[in-house]
């Protein structure tokens, strides 16, 4: 099997069966996101720690199959990482789907990196950019605590 069929794979796994669906109790902090432009909608559930760890991440929503895998596979790569990590994390995806640039991800184990990576061939197709980040950028508004909704329409 090539590269790009295991990608292809992962994310129509994850897409299909999404990881850490439904609404975690006991949650410290929440956003919601929406994509106007594909109907994406996703509302984070994150559990913090009093050590600034993440002890549960969650999502509810819906959309299409890149937004639904991209949010599954954030959601198995944060969750347990410090705050911190989560925000490098964050940062490195982006810059990954938003560039051409290569990214490394030395806080990722090899499994960690393919799951990210699968992401990687969206940087081809522009309009899925959109759909691939608005997770990241639901789960970053929600770790500054921000209540106002995060559209897809005003990030970069």
């Amino acid at each position: 099997m090539d590269l790009k069929q295991l990608y292809q794979d992962i994310i129509l796994e994850h897409g299909k069966n999404p990881r850490n669906f439904g609404k975690c109790e006991n949650h410290t902090n929440e956003a919601r996101g929406h994509n106007p432009l594909c109907g994406d909608q996703v509302q984070i559930f994150l559990k913090m720690n009093k050590e600034k760890k993440v002890e549960n991440l969650t999502f509810q929503g819906s959309g299409c199959a890149i937004s639904i895998a991209s949010t599954s596979i954030m959601t198995e790569l944060v969750k347990g990482k410090s705050i911190e990590s989560a925000k490098k994390l964050i940062e490195l995806f982006l810059t990954m789907i938003k560039s051409s640039e290569e990214t490394k991800f030395d806080e990722c184990d090899e499994d960690e990196k393919t799951k990210i990576m699968s992401l990687s061939g969206v940087t081809k197709y522009p309009m899925r950019v959109k759909c691939a980040t608005l997770a990241w950028h639901t789960l970053s508004s929600a770790i500054e605590g921000k209540k106002q909704e995060v559209n897809s329409e005003s990030i970069d």
